[in-house]
């Protein structure tokens, strides 16, 4: 007798296939993908903005886009990553047509460093330069994301619109140019996503990292420093806030003290800024001295909104204390804030400094994100076109450095 099992239907009879991948799943992982790309997305558009209105009133000035985003500091950071310090061509000078062998020690390596780095794999030098600034802008986006979700008050959409107004704040434009700046930034809101995780380890390595990219490192480590001795008293931790409050300040004391070997003055980078840019501590006299004289003159439309900009400055920074920020953030802020508004030298400079001082922007975020996406949107929208307009007039129009 056979053993074969004969099929009883054509159904049992016919292959087993497998069953198709219902059309909610691919959605899903669409929607996965979509908020993965959403903070770069986010960023890249609003600063395209940015670089289009560039573009267009760079032709109306004659001038070249290109040009423009390699202007002034940018000028420096390419002659250092191409020479090193000791190589910077003679023609770039510091704020009174002065140069010495020291003058170029006043910029900080991190950012030169990593666009030479990028150049000796065969690079041109400028594409080198704004890929490693856009690169960094991207990781700051998502750096701002996380951080947006995890304060008080906060959620993903919080996050991306905090992306959305850094990447539009009104001197957004340095953030797409051979400046230093996204770097610094994305150091800093990760090393403050940490403190917040209380991963001090990872806190302490951003800022050792923002120390070698811009003196501002020091409201950096200042926030972050307070935080692990406040973990260290209460001892909730064992010896990583020890390890992290030790990592912190490396890279800002190192450079520093190796410019005061370089210059023979213990304060040699201060001394630098003070010969090179009359730049030093006042306590906010020249600051003060500046916003009455342009208020009372109103000589040009960056200068009046400079002064602008420093009320608003400090108005949310009243905000965030009061509505309960978490304090690194506001210690932070407030760092960020005395370095630009305590201290004399190019007042023009002031707004563009400001840019670090992202935490600012959180209680504009939550605020946001309690209306209406279309509302949103406008008005995200409105500060795009707003910062693309005074950031190209601050490289195209305005005759004096930023």
């Amino acid at each position: 007798m056979s053993t074969d099992v004969v099929p009883t239907s054509a159904e049992e009879a016919t292959p087993t296939r497998q069953a198709p991948v219902p059309h909610r799943v691919r959605r899903w992982s669409l929607v996965r993908i979509a908020n993965l790309l959403a903070p770069g997305l986010v960023f890249l558009g609003v600063r395209e903005i940015g670089l289009l209105v560039l573009s267009w009133m760079a032709g109306q000035n004659g001038q070249s886009a290109t040009n423009a985003l390699k202007s002034w500091d940018g000028q420096w950071f390419l002659a250092i990553a191409a020479h090193g310090y000791d190589g910077v061509p003679p023609n770039l000078v510091d704020a009174f047509n002065r140069r010495s062998a020291e003058t170029p020690l006043a910029f900080f390596p991190g950012y030169p460093t990593v666009v030479g780095w990028l150049s000796d794999l065969g690079f041109l030098l400028l594409p080198s330069a704004l890929a490693i600034t856009v690169a960094f802008g991207v990781v700051c986006a998502y750096g701002m994301t996380r951080l947006g979700t995890i304060i008080t008050g906060g959620s993903r959409r919080v996050g991306l619109i905090l992306v959305a107004l850094f990447a539009a704040s009104p001197m957004a434009i340095v953030l797409s140019m051979a400046y230093s700046e996204a770097m610094f930034c994305a150091f800093a809101v990760w090393a403050l996503v940490f403190v917040l995780e209380r991963r001090w380890i990872a806190a302490g390595l951003c800022c050792a990292a923002a120390g070698l990219v811009r003196p501002t490192a020091a409201a950096l480590i200042l926030a972050v420093g307070l935080a692990i001795v406040i973990a260290v008293v209460q001892r909730r931790e064992t010896w990583r806030p020890w390890v992290g409050g030790l990592i912190a300040p490396v890279g800002l004391i190192g450079y520093l003290a190796w410019v005061g070997t370089r210059t023979g003055e213990w304060d040699g980078w201060f001394a630098l800024q003070r010969r090179g840019w009359d730049s030093e501590f006042d306590g906010g006299g020249a600051t003060v001295k500046f916003s009455l004289e342009v208020l009372g003159n109103a000589r040009s439309v960056l200068e009046v909104a400079t002064v602008g900009l420093i009320v608003v400055a400090l108005a949310l920074l009243v905000i965030c204390w009061r509505r309960r920020l978490e304090w690194p953030l506001v210690v932070y802020a407030a760092g960020v804030l005395a370095m630009d508004l305590c201290s004399n030298g190019l007042m023009n400079s002031k707004a563009r400094l400001m840019v670090p001082a992202f935490t600012l922007l959180i209680p504009i975020a939550i605020g946001l994100a309690k209306r209406r996406t279309s509302t949103v949107l406008l008005t995200l929208a409105g500060a795009a076109v707003a910062s693309a307009w005074f950031g190209a007039y601050s490289i195209t129009s305005w005759g004096y450095a930023i």
